[in-house]
């Protein structure tokens, strides 16, 4: 469920981020590669064996990143009544440091490739919070933590993530339902 993630829990990432939403950008200006990231958008490959690994470990809440990950991050805040902070390094190397595709295409079109990893969905992945002494499971990568707050949202490296966002260039925070 999303409503589990309390202060003090670890937030973990399983799968990629960004891959698609730079496969989708490579598509709509009209070119087929890298071809790596455009199948990515055309066949996303979710990391299905980590959401029960997850449950094994204790995730305390848990939901896919078709949204984009602050959108679905907020969702967990939301439910759960937290403040869910990212680290914006430890994301920086989850999500992009052997990710040459995506640096490729960001240099190729003038985009910082953090933007598709913070709102770009599609990709499937899981983000996940566990208790801080849990051990995560294989597969799964710390990239920040959840904290007590005034108002549940979501944070990159203690600012608002939205502020984050537009900063890389990223338009709104990923895909708003009926919005």
């Amino acid at each position: 469920m999303r409503s589990g993630a309390r202060a003090g829990d670890v937030v973990a990432l399983a799968g990629r981020l960004g891959w698609s939403a730079s496969g989708l950008a490579v598509l709509r200006r009209g070119f087929s590669s890298p071809i790596a990231v455009v199948a990515a958008h055309r066949r996303p490959t979710p990391p299905y064996a980590a959401g029960p690994g997850a449950a094994e470990a204790g995730a305390t809440a848990m939901c896919d990143v078709s949204d984009g990950l602050l959108a679905d991050l907020g969702h967990i805040a939301s439910a759960s009544t937290v403040v869910i902070d990212i680290d914006r390094a430890a994301l920086v190397r989850a999500c992009l440091d052997d990710a040459a595709p995506l640096q490729q295409v960001g240099s190729a079109l003038g985009v910082d490739p953090l933007a598709w990893v913070l709102t770009g969905g599609e990709d499937h992945a899981l983000v996940a919070t566990f208790p801080a002494r849990a051990a995560l499971p294989v597969g799964w990568t710390p990239i920040g933590r959840v904290r007590k707050g005034r108002a549940a949202g979501v944070l990159v490296d203690g600012q608002p993530a939205g502020d984050v966002a537009r900063a890389v260039g990223a338009e709104g925070s990923g895909h708003v339902h009926f919005g």
